[in-house]
């Protein structure tokens, strides 16, 4: 067994879930992911093979119908399952975001009405912040909800870009601008909750969700843009029923987002490192394995050294956020430093490859375009070097 990326202090259970999703993994995602990923299929049967399992409702708590797991318990299994395929994880990445928003910021009513259905993966969640205009700068969104009159009816105009599970989504957390709230670039944003029929075309009356945005990896999850025209909805589809709190809403969902995306890296960075290790104990060159050559042992030991650390960094910030503190600094390092590193550890699998890495034969060659989403999905890279920057001055201020 791999000494790579273990996990210290856990559980029983948390042990025997970590099992049982490894297994699941082997058995059921590996060996099926080359041919879904060429014919960009969504992936069904694993879904609902993950809803029988209770994976939906991983970090719902027990008393909404949830297994009550940990945010470090979810990013393991993620890191589990984007070991085999990564889409996979993204499936679930923006159901628990929304899960994880209404359980610390919705209604006792949105609680009751949205969590014991989102555990069983009845209503699965999508969110958006980005418009085609921009993509960071959410303070820059245009979609707009305007309330008629005194009433609690709202009407909500503008377009969305880069909803994962845009399609599959029946609940969408969408963030709009208003004209309450406090002054502010960021402090008239308010997070709406959108029900809507899963598929393609109008999913509701005045929403609408194009067909599938193509991409050149990271193929299988729905990746789409919604329009909403005149959409009609009422004040008890505000996230929290208060207006002007969406900006800090999402900001905690991303972060959890973060991690997410940090797990992804870690389990697409353990996949290419088995692929490139296996591959160079089969192949040999001038009468010898190539594992024999120096240089491939010297890839092979950075390769080990950047998958182990970004694990480490991983754990670190989701057990941060389980104790109830702020790990923006933490995710934000988690997430930058594991996909900078998974992408160079792909990219040293695929060189061990050589040639056959070209081929779309060889699974190196989806993950060698898999990856590159990592270093933009949940904030770019230069986001989070800007997040992480900013954070550390703030506790290297100068005194006098």
């Amino acid at each position: 067994m791999s000494r790579l990326q273990t996990t210290d202090g856990l559980t029983e259970e948390q042990s025997e879930l970590l099992k049982l999703v490894r297994e699941f993994v082997d058995e059921q995602i590996i060996p099926v992911a080359q041919e879904l990923e060429h014919a960009d299929e969504y992936p069904q049967k694993i879904v609902d093979q993950m809803k029988e399992m209770g994976i939906f409702g991983l970090m719902i708590p027990e008393e909404f119908g949830g297994l009550g797991e940990s945010l470090l318990t979810y990013a393991l299994c993620v890191e589990e399952i984007s070991r085999g395929w990564m889409p996979v994880s993204g499936i679930i990445n923006t159901h628990f975001i929304v899960a994880y928003m209404i359980l610390k910021h919705g209604t006792e009513e949105q609680k009751q009405h949205y969590l014991p259905k989102m555990a069983t993966g009845d209503i699965r969640g999508a969110f958006s912040m980005s418009e085609p205009g921009l993509g960071s700068d959410v303070a820059g969104i245009k979609t707009k909800a305007v309330r008629d009159g005194d009433s609690d009816d709202w009407t909500i105009n503008g377009q969305k870009m880069w909803l994962t599970n845009g399609a599959s989504a029946n609940l969408v957390a969408v963030l709009v601008k208003t004209d309450l709230g406090a002054d502010g670039a960021h402090k008239n944003m308010t997070t709406f909750l959108i029900d809507k029929e899963s598929g393609f075309g109008e999913t509701a009356q005045g929403v609408s969700v194009p067909g599938k945005i193509e991409k050149m990896g990271y193929k299988g999850v729905d990746t789409t843009e919604l329009i909403l025209d005149g959409h009609r909805t009422t004040s008890d589809k505000i996230l929290g029923g208060e207006p002007g709190k969406g900006f800090y809403q999402m900001m905690d969902g991303v972060e959890v987002g973060r991690v997410n995306v940090a797990a992804r890296a870690c389990g697409l960075s353990m996949r290419a490192f088995e692929l490139g290790v296996a591959y160079s104990q089969q192949r040999e060159t001038f009468g010898k394995k190539i594992v024999d050559h120096q240089a491939i042992l010297f890839r092979i030991a950075d390769m080990a050294s950047k998958v182990e650390a970004a694990h480490q960094l991983m754990v670190k910030a989701a057990r941060l956020k389980d104790k109830g503190e702020r790990n923006d600094l933490e995710a934000g390092i988690a997430k930058y430093m594991a996909a900078e590193y998974c992408a160079d550890v792909v990219n040293q699998s695929f060189r061990i490859h050589g040639g056959f890495g070209y081929s779309k034969e060889y699974e190196i060659e989806r993950l060698y375009r898999e990856a590159p989403m990592l270093l933009i999905g949940e904030g770019t890279a230069e986001i989070q070097k800007m997040i992480i920057g900013r954070s550390i001055l703030k506790d290297y201020q100068l005194k006098g």
